[in-house]
């Protein structure tokens, strides 16, 4: 059932590809994922060679314009929905009697690079790596892939794993569709998101503005890292987050520290103090009224024990003697908001370091939120708390007046990007995905209540009202929004047998 005519056309080109694998109809689902992945590999070099910072958006027009294509020649009707900045992108196949509607979430958009911290010439110029006997990646000739497939192989480039190794994957799991005669028997819209790594500002007006469009039974996000075991897995909510913005000021410029140490209120050191007040020594945020709302019950414990993390290894892997006590455990600390300081500036270090009395000291801080916790409550909050401790808060740099009329002085700012979601295991996308799973690998897959980062996926929950379940596939080693980001062959493999799974499970 071939959709169209240019796609036809490319697909016979496929087709011969595959022949030479002697791949049929009849074959696996394991035997058509690696014959369909070892037929991408120069169409995913090509996409991952697209510049992707949404800062850029220059660059990104050309990633809308490869999906826009990709889409087409599949035979999805593809439209963009305008926004402020970049567009989204919907793509619709319909089913002739389908009775349901689930709308796939895919990120198109990478974090941006510091070409100088890569271990290759060009973030966007993919390379094939493999370990050598010390246990250190070194290149690989690309053209290996045509003759040869090793599951631990890695492509290293931007947006290997975040996430244009799951868009692929989901075209190459839709193609083998096509070439198996097949057609999911729901209707199937895709919604791309260019801005994603921009914290989706945009996202939640248009959903808003097209909700009829976007209309759905439920959402599957294609979208994060499998479990720590690299074993198939389902996770069932996402973290919120929260951003805040705290600057103490000291005199109007850098003083002499000889001249004015012991005199000049000394803002980094101020800054220190406020900062280490919000948290006890075991980690956990002593904020009055910041957990309140949140209890874990047997049964959420219960369900949290059937995750197989293995605590001595996290440990190990994260290089810390002891974890926060937030929580008896990993799974436990998710499911509690947190209160993270992601940045602190003041003055100079290293070769630029100064013998001075700062002006100011700026601390860039995150809350990842959970669905029992309001983010606004939890600013308002955190507002109080330096209120008690005798500051002064404003919006901007303060004024020569109020210099002189409050003894601390602080300027805070802060957004809320997007609310945390959760589904139960239960529900009725929980159970058509984990008989897919099960169908596909034999067992049942791992299922996390609540992965600890965040996606911007609660406009569709909550706007259009539809229940969403992310299905991770890429290798949780992958470095995403670091250097020297990568996909491990084995698990883009997987994610296509993961993704024609769902493709073919009846709903």
């Amino acid at each position: 059932m071939i959709r169209l005519s240019l796609f036809a056309g490319m697909f016979c080109l496929v087709c011969t590809g595959l022949s030479a694998q002697n791949i049929t109809r009849e074959s696996s689902l394991d035997d058509l994922s690696l014959a369909f992945a070892k037929n991408s590999w120069n169409a995913f070099y090509d996409f991952l060679a697209l510049p992707n910072d949404a800062h850029f958006p220059e660059d990104m027009e050309k990633n809308i314009q490869w999906c826009e294509q990709a889409f087409s020649q599949r035979g999805f009707k593809v439209q963009r929905l305008p926004t402020p900045e970049l567009p989204l992108l919907l793509a619709e196949l319909p089913q002739p009697g389908a009775e349901k509607t689930v709308l796939v979430y895919l990120q198109i958009d990478g974090q941006p690079v510091d070409p100088s911290a890569w271990f290759q010439e060009n973030p966007f110029v993919p390379v094939l790596k493999e370990k050598d006997a010390t246990g250190n990646w070194q290149i690989i000739p690309w053209a290996r892939l045509e003759s040869d497939y090793q599951p631990e192989w890695r492509i290293f480039a931007r947006s290997t794993s975040d996430a244009k190794g799951p868009a692929m994957a989901f075209l190459q799991a839709f193609d083998i569709t096509t070439f198996l005669e097949k057609s999911p028997n729901y209707n199937l819209k895709v919604i791309m998101d260019f801005e994603e790594e921009l914290g989706s500002p945009n996202l939640p007006p248009a959903v808003a503005r097209h909700k009829a469009l976007l209309s759905a039974d439920m959402l599957i996000i294609c979208d994060g890292p499998r479990h720590i075991t690299n074993q198939p897995t389902l996770t069932f909510g996402a973290r919120g987050i929260a951003t805040i913005t705290l600057q103490v000021f000291g005199p109007k410029v850098a003083q002499h520290s000889g001249h004015y140490g012991n005199y000049a209120p000394n803002p980094a050191l101020r800054l220190a103090q406020l900062l280490s007040g919000m948290k006890d020594e075991e980690g956990r945020v002593t904020i009055p009224g910041f957990y309140e709302g949140i209890a874990l019950d047997d049964a959420t414990r219960s369900i949290l024990a059937q995750v197989p993390d293995d605590e001595k290894f996290i440990q190990e892997n994260l290089g810390i003697a002891a974890p926060d006590q937030v929580g008896n455990n990993y799974q436990e600390a998710l499911q509690y908001p947190s209160l993270n300081i992601r940045g602190l500036s003041s003055a100079w270090t290293g070769k630029q370091v100064r013998t001075v009395v700062p002006a100011e000291a700026t601390a860039e801080i995150d809350i990842r939120l959970v669905p029992e916790s309001d983010p606004k409550r939890l600013i308002q909050l955190v507002r109080d708390y330096i209120t008690s401790q005798g500051y002064h808060i404003t919006d901007q740099a303060p004024t020569d007046a109020e210099r002189q009329q409050y003894s601390k002085i602080l300027r805070m700012e802060s957004s809320i990007s997007y609310l945390a979601f959760r589904t139960d295991f239960d529900s009725e996308v929980g159970l058509w995905l984990d008989r897919a799973i099960v169908g596909a690998f034999g067992k049942t897959p791992i299922k996390i209540r609540s992965s600890g980062g965040s996606i911007p996926i609660s406009p569709f929950v909550q706007t259009l009202g539809i229940p969403a379940v992310t299905v991770p596939i890429v290798n949780r080693d992958n470095n995403q929004h670091s250097p020297n980001e990568n996909i491990r062959l084995g698990n883009y493999v997987d994610g296509i047998k993961t993704y024609l799974a769902i493709l073919l499970e009846a709903l």
